[in-house]
């Protein structure tokens, strides 16, 4: 299960492939164009759907290839999964195939290319067609608590939250069409988008109205965030000054 292509004779339909987004760079710089809060979001999950265009023998395949469940009387799909990258496929008696797991667009291809091929081993006439992707799940912290009370008050028309039955709020935002779900902590998990850029925009929308509901420290506290921008002015200034 090594090889990204799939076996001799079974190309990939022309005109049917995602253009693949590159990853943002993992040198620790942020782009402030892209990223005006200076916050990345990071992709944690990736759902995507092949349709592999034959009719598939679930028993064969639980029989024949390794990692695979399959119990028809649970759940009408096998279940198989592979270790690089780590990820679940879904795999219906139909040919369509919903791979997740994986952590970028470049992941989920691969990935799915890779359970294509294992089904084109055992005898099927696999394809490689209609490869979309249709939920991304991206995941930040603000590094401040949140007035989850006056968000929801002040956003009504958007916002849900009744922490009795789930204690983050739920933020429905209409452009990108992206869920988020807001916690005290100033943990973020957006969901919904199909495409990283949605997920950043998203969050670039959300952030001034979080930093609006910004929970402030106890009166006679320290507010942690302006001291370590003091820190920070203080660092800098010390550098300013002319070497002894």
């Amino acid at each position: 299960m090594s090889g990204a292509e799939l076996a001799p004779g079974q190309p990939e339909a022309a005109g049917t492939s995602n253009a693949v987004v590159p990853a943002p760079a993992t040198d620790g710089a942020v782009d402030l164009s892209v990223h005006p809060s200076g916050i990345v979001p990071q992709l944690q999950n990736i759902v995507a759907t092949v349709n592999l265009d034959c009719k598939l023998d679930l028993k064969t395949i639980a029989f024949h290839a390794r990692n695979v469940e399959y119990n028809p009387k649970r759940f009408a799909a096998a279940i198989m999964r592979i270790r690089a990258p780590k990820t679940t496929a879904l795999i219906f008696s139909s040919g369509k195939m919903v791979c997740t797991g994986a952590k970028t667009e470049a992941l989920a291809r691969e990935a799915a290319r890779k359970y294509a091929k294992v089904i084109a081993k055992l005898g099927f006439p696999a394809q490689f067609k209609e490869f979309k992707i249709q939920n991304m799940v991206g995941s930040c912290d603000v590094k401040f608590p949140i007035r989850l009370e006056g968000l929801a008050w002040s956003h009504g028309h958007f916002a849900q939250y009744e922490p009795e039955l789930f204690p983050g709020l739920i933020y429905r935002m209409q452009l990108p069409k992206i869920v988020l779900l807001i916690f005290v902590s100033g943990k973020i998990v957006l969901t919904g988008g199909k495409r990283r850029e949605d997920i950043y925009q998203a969050f670039e929308n959300i952030y001034p109205v979080l930093t609006e509901f910004r929970k402030l420290p106890n009166p006679g506290e320290e507010d942690p965030l302006a001291q370590l921008a003091a820190a920070q002015r203080n660092a800098e200034k010390a550098k300013a000054l002319p070497a002894p």
